[in-house]
């Protein structure tokens, strides 16, 4: 299932901006659907947690965000 789309603008460190920028473009589509995820799930109904991190898991993995991808995005400071 296709989702529609919307853009917003979210205000981060200058940083973090600065490697979203450097991203591939592939890159930036897994990190928008990840952002997209955890936003969902920070501002919608409430779940475990656990249940929660599953499908935050499968749906990085469905998009092809590996831990190989992740790592220097969140490690990077």
């Amino acid at each position: 299932m296709v989702n529609k789309t919307d853009t917003i603008t979210v205000t981060v460190d200058s940083e973090i901006a600065a490697i979203y920028g450097s991203a591939s473009e592939s890159e930036c589509r897994k990190l928008d659907v990840l952002l997209s995820s955890h936003l969902g799930n920070l501002m919608g109904p409430r779940r475990p947690l656990v249940e929660t991190m599953r499908e935050l898991s499968r749906k990085a993995q469905e998009n092809g965000l590996t831990p190989e991808i992740l790592h220097p995005v969140l490690d990077d400071e």
